[in-house]
């Protein structure tokens, strides 16, 4: 990274800071519950009896689920378990033999293309992990050459981690191109016949392959990166061949997807001119870490640095000021609380950076592996997402004023959802505190992350089915695949 880069203005800089801050995003919600306990709202009402039996739901389930209480963060490195398979295992030796720094640079862009590619699949999706990558999704200007025929070759036989010769794997793992295989054992198999992942899992496993098949790469040498200049070229196409995509195997937001990967490589790409350093994801490593030297953050730093970089690319977001502010909605009960005073310039408007906040949790892990500590996780919000928000609805607590509203189609910006997902944030504060009770923990034993993780979003999806056949949620979202 050049010295240019380590001078990047920090986070707190920015005109639209304060909305960056994971305590505005609490107080602004506080202030929407503020308004439906007042029973002024006239979208929902709260019943809050109904919260203990969600808390005994989520704890019987984290039990369930993580018997010992030794429970991460919420990560998107918990899809790449899928199936029980160690896919992470199969990264490590590919990247074995370059230095903390570049291995926290791979992981950096794989986490970044993933989060980003993680909006809702839709219940009709599903991904077959040992079927080999659509050439279609490789980079376009490696059509055309013997590359692809070794990458299609290479499909048939799984992937193979190249050996030194006393049989370790060595330095030039890292550039052997891997297609979308999985290990043998990948998922659950009836008959001989890969099972298929659907939703979060899937989009995170097909997310991995591809990086591994260097779909993200515009090195040949080097498969195991995501650059600007290849970014740029992703289209539907391209997600049509890495998700599996057919009339029959639809994906919901593909073209909003495909549209955010792209607007990424032209983020990627001025950041790069405007400040030096690699046009890639790992620029956040290098932003966070001052280029790999610097061993401890906050996690309101992190977000605040992810939320500075990847904000213009959710157009379909909100502006404010005239700057794109990603998932941030106007409500009129919002008030101009931060976590820390009044701020009259965004008031009105409430933060919620679902995604962002997704991304920073799923990147605790890739710097804890380099080495670098991150304070003041709980600083972080409950993420306000539809799977702990439908578990709030279908546990009866926050209630439709007209049941009718759960049959119609919204948008991310209307403000009966923009009210529905400040009651999320907020209510998921008030569950914690009733799971630790039920699971004899402390805060500090049991933070909030653990609790989303244990977990309120996977008791929202059983509710969901045993309510649902489908397992859909119980509102339904007009989604672009941009924003959660």
């Amino acid at each position: 990274m050049s010295e240019s880069a380590a001078l990047i203005e920090p986070p707190s800089a920015h005109p639209l800071a304060r909305l960056f801050d994971p305590g505005t995003v609490r107080a602004r919600c506080a202030a929407i519950e503020r308004s439906v306990a007042n029973n002024v709202s006239s979208h929902f009402t709260l019943d809050k009896r109904h919260l203990p039996a969600a808390a005994d739901r989520v704890a019987a389930l984290t039990l369930r689920r993580y018997p010992d209480l030794r429970i991460p963060h919420p990560s998107r490195w918990r899809h790449f378990e899928a199936g029980g398979v160690d896919r992470k295992a199969e990264l490590d030796a590919l990247l074995a033999g370059r230095s903390v720094a570049e291995i926290a640079r791979a992981r950096f862009d794989l986490t970044v293309l993933s989060v980003l590619l993680d909006a809702g699949a839709g219940s009709r999706w599903s991904y077959t992990e040992r079927q080999a990558i659509d050439a279609a999704a490789l980079p376009v200007q490696r059509h055309a050459s013997d590359e692809l025929l070794a990458l299609l070759d290479q499909a048939a036989k799984g992937p193979v981690v190249p050996a030194t010769a006393d049989g370790d794997t060595g330095p030039t793992a890292a550039k052997q191109p891997i297609v979308a295989e999985a290990s043998p054992g990948a998922a659950a198999a009836v008959g001989g016949t890969p099972a298929a992942l659907a939703r979060s899992e899937g989009l995170g496993v097909a997310s991995l392959r591809a990086f591994m098949a260097g779909v993200f790469s515009a090195s040949q040498s080097d498969p195991l990166r995501a650059d600007a200049a290849t970014l740029k070229l992703v289209d539907p196409a391209v997600l049509r061949g890495v998700f599996q995509v057919t009339p029959a195997n639809p994906l919901v937001g593909l073209e909003g997807r495909a549209g955010l990967v792209s607007r990424l490589g032209d983020v990627l790409a001025a950041e790069a001119a405007r400040h030096g350093g690699e046009a890639r994801p790992a620029r956040l490593y290098d932003l966070l870490t001052a280029g790999g030297t610097r061993t401890q953050l906050s996690a309101t730093e992190l977000l605040g640095t992810v939320l500075r970089l990847l904000s213009p690319l959710f157009t379909s977001g909100s502006r404010v000021q005239g700057l794109p502010a990603g998932d941030v909605w106007p409500h009129r009960w919002a008030g101009a609380a931060t976590g820390s005073g009044n701020d009259p310039t965004t008031g009105g408007w409430v933060p919620f950076h679902m995604l962002g906040q997704w991304l920073g949790y799923s990147l605790l892990e890739p710097l804890h592996w380099a080495g670098v500590q991150v304070s003041g996780l709980d600083d972080l919000t409950g993420l306000a997402e539809y799977r702990s928000g439908g578990l709030f609805i279908d546990c009866g607590v926050i209630v439709p004023r007209d049941p009718r509203d759960l049959a119609r189609t919204w948008k991310a910006s209307d403000e009966f959802i923009v009210e529905w997902r400040a009651l999320t944030v907020t209510l998921l504060d008030e569950l914690a505190t009733l799971v630790r009770q039920r699971l004899g923990k402390t805060a500090e034993e049991l933070p909030l992350g653990c609790i989303l993780e244990g977990g309120t979003w996977a008791a929202g999806r059983e509710l969901a089915a045993e309510l649902r056949g489908d397992g859909a949620p119980p509102l339904r979202i007009d989604s672009d695949g941009t924003v959660f």
